[in-house]
């Protein structure tokens, strides 16, 4: 790059460009890009040069900076304006928008069922973990980044026959990483719909094109997914029990299904067990089947707290060594101080019992709930569900979390969930901390009608 003959603005955005471009290629070009857009350094409004500029001054072709171009544009990170140019979009800056949307509401509601957290009277002592906890000689920064003995406490619960178990800051941490290795600007990527509205952030923050697939009350779809994976696809990104925002435990049976769709697609699966022990459905993964193409993460914050911050993540071979250098270049190992706590909870009598009546406690308040809104005519979707949360179909989702605030009940809004704006209007409801279901019962059933 020749800097000399450049405006300084110009300048400026060629650089950051050019620093995080590692591969001369449209996607590799796109791909920095939107790193660029995620670090801050381009903001929404930022005018980018020329195509022909581009392509001269990184040595890279017009057709390259134009095929580029194209994926940031369909990925909604630039738009151009005719004469105006092309210019980074508002709707690229990075952030929760749709978690944001999701738990909007008063301040200081008489009851919240927006939070999608678990009861935190349910969840194990800390106190016996914390009083065995030793700072002892595998606290350096050249040890093995997973304790020996969380590891071990992993395998014996763990669903895939991946040969390593990573451990990392949370599930959203896992998800984060495996996108980060992953995807690339415009790349196709099917999800469940409704899905967890932070993951669908953070996939468009990577500039993935999402593509949702309805679930039934087995899991995904089959006939949907296998019209979704006719196209190329990157990924599939799924909850295999407790599904949230519905609650849906894929079956083995419809796991299976699954399977024969993804085998013959090319896509990687990423499952997020975002519930993990506190789901009544056992633990399961497509890596029973497809080893070499799923990756299996997951979270103790519902089951044993969310401030332990943990979660774990296997995949196959060579991403895994991927995701390991990925992650040298950054935090390197989650603590290993809370990973000495975790084994320890895993392996306690006393916290797995608690654990054990925690679960229990979360289905009876599920199951009391949902029979009280039967009872009470709501149309809610046939099977059971798992979970802390409940799906709640209403008439008018703006007017139904109207009501509920009239009432000084708050719950969470059922858009962002949603990738279809003609998806039935519901409602997230937190069942996790009601202590008495049936009585807030005939109050949803007022705001859904």
């Amino acid at each position: 790059m020749a800097p000399d003959r450049l405006q300084p603005l110009t300048r400026a955005v060629l650089t950051a460009v050019e620093e995080r471009l590692d591969h001369g290629t449209a996607r590799g070009l796109a791909h920095a890009v939107r790193h660029a857009v995620r670090d801050g350094v381009l903001r929404p409004g930022t005018r980018l040069p020329p195509i022909r500029q581009v392509a001269t001054e990184l040595a890279l072709s017009p057709t390259t900076v134009s095929a580029a171009w194209s994926l940031l544009g369909a990925a909604g990170t630039i738009r151009t304006n005719g004469r105006g140019g092309t210019v980074v979009t508002a709707g690229s800056e990075p952030g929760p928008v749709r978690y944001r949307r999701a738990l909007a509401g008063p301040a200081a509601p008489r009851l919240d069922l927006s939070t999608g957290v678990p009861d935190p009277r349910l969840l194990p002592d800390l106190s016996r973990a914390l009083a065995r906890a030793r700072a002892g000689g595998g606290l350096g920064y050249l040890h093995e980044p997973v304790l020996p003995e969380l590891r071990a406490a992993l395998r014996a619960d763990w669903p895939c026959p991946h040969d390593e178990i990573m451990v990392t800051d949370g599930a959203m941490d896992a998800l984060d990483q495996v996108v980060r290795v992953l995807l690339r600007p415009g790349d196709r990527v099917v999800v469940e719909d409704p899905c967890f509205p932070p993951l669908a952030d953070l996939l468009e923050a990577a500039g993935a094109r999402l593509v949702g697939v309805p679930l039934d009350p087995a899991g995904l779809c089959p006939t949907a997914l296998a019209d979704a994976l006719r196209a190329p696809t990157a990924a599939l990104f799924l909850q295999p029990r407790a599904q949230n925002p519905t609650g849906i435990s894929m079956t083995e049976r419809r796991a299976t299904e699954l399977t024969r769709l993804v085998g013959a697609s090319g896509a990687l699966v990423v499952e997020d067990d975002a519930a993990g022990a506190v789901a009544t459905a056992p633990a399961l993964s497509l890596a029973r089947w497809l080893p070499e193409r799923t990756v299996h993460i997951r979270s103790f914050a519902k089951s044993h707290g969310p401030d332990l911050r943990l979660a774990a993540m296997s995949a196959p071979a060579a991403l895994t060594r991927d995701l390991l250098a990925r992650r040298q270049l950054g935090q390197g190992w989650s603590s290993r101080l809370l990973q000495g706590i975790l084994a320890d909870l895993l392996t306690d009598p006393v916290a797995i019992a608690e654990v054990a009546a925690a679960r229990a406690v979360y289905a009876r308040r599920r199951g009391a709930l949902l029979a009280a809104l039967r009872a009470a005519g709501v149309p809610l979707a046939a099977g059971e569900t798992d979970g802390v949360n409940l799906w709640l179909p209403v008439r008018d989702e703006a007017e139904a979390l109207a009501r509920l605030a009239a009432e000084g009940v708050v719950a969470a809004a059922g858009a962002p969930f949603h990738l279809r704006p003609d998806a039935t209007p519901h409602l997230r409801i937190t069942t996790g901390a009601l202590d008495h279901p049936a009585a807030v019962a005939p109050l949803l059933a007022t705001a859904a009608a």
